[in-house]
């Protein structure tokens, strides 16, 4: 490595340290900058078993409070401290993101502190390595939208309807640990090809019109088994649209499509 790579090397480590003496239960402001400062920096992972680069090289491993999490420091410095005699290898922060995220495993970074260190669960990977400002800020606060909208959800079942690609919406409201609220719509597809995603972008520009100015709306695939949204509506929210329920439903006669109800 060059000596301005050495350099801005220990510039990224030195950030996310100084970040990481920073963070504190409840400040989630220093807590997303430390995600910031991982996006950009560098990990030393500790190797239980192998070498850096070899084909058995594996990662220790960890659990707190029911989460898997690989063990890591944050500087060669770190690393003395320690006391590790094992191997390691350095990884960019958003290559371990990355490697770990998929399998539901996060970094605990220090663990050997005073205080036992600061641990980064997966779904916060899944935003460093996707995208911090893509992604909403956890710990997500997750419930049942509280606001009426009768109209949107009128009309974006009408267009749901002719849009052969959707199968079920389901809604859920969203609090970030940081920014504002927003509603989070579902979306269940029968496949994900370009023109399918093409007509529901439409479908969701035709019926945005009906929400009110200054709520914001999002879309989530349902799809997605590592979205934490995603996998909150599937364990949490039947769907206020579901294209087979529809179908197969026995109509009775003298009920709905414009009869009034029987009495």
């Amino acid at each position: 490595m060059s000596a301005s790579g050495t350099a801005a090397a220990g510039a990224a480590a030195g950030q996310v340290e100084h970040m990481l003496s920073q963070v504190t239960p409840g400040r989630h402001d220093t807590y997303e900058a430390l995600l910031h400062a991982l996006a950009e920096g560098r990990l030393w992972m500790l190797l239980w078993h192998g070498r850096a680069g070899s084909p058995d090289a594996q990662y220790g491993n960890m659990e707190v409070d029911g989460l898997g999490y690989a063990p890591c420091v944050t500087s060669a410095q770190e690393l003395a401290v320690s006391g590790w005699n094992r191997a390691h290898e350095v990884v960019a922060g958003r290559d371990i993101a990355r490697a770990l995220y998929p399998d539901h495993w996060g970094v605990w970074l220090n663990p050997h502190a005073p205080g036992g260190g600061v641990g980064i669960p997966w779904p916060d990977l899944r935003r460093i390595a996707t995208g911090l400002d893509r992604m909403p800020a956890g710990p997500l606060k997750l419930s049942e939208p509280g606001i009426q909208l009768p109209q949107f959800y009128a009309l974006l079942t009408q267009n749901a309807h002719r849009t052969p690609a959707v199968r079920a919406l389901r809604r859920a409201w969203v609090q970030p640990a940081l920014g504002t609220p927003y509603l989070a719509i579902g979306l269940d597809l029968y496949d994900t090809g370009q023109g399918s995603v093409d007509a529901v972008r439409a479908m969701m520009q035709q019926s945005i019109a009906a929400v009110p100015d200054g709520l914001p709306v999002s879309t989530v695939a349902m799809s997605d088994e590592h979205d934490p949204v995603a996998m909150w509506l599937r364990a949490n929210a039947r769907p206020f649209y579901d294209r087979e329920a529809h179908l197969t439903a026995p109509v009775v006669p003298g009920t709905g499509y414009g009869y009034p109800p029987r009495g």
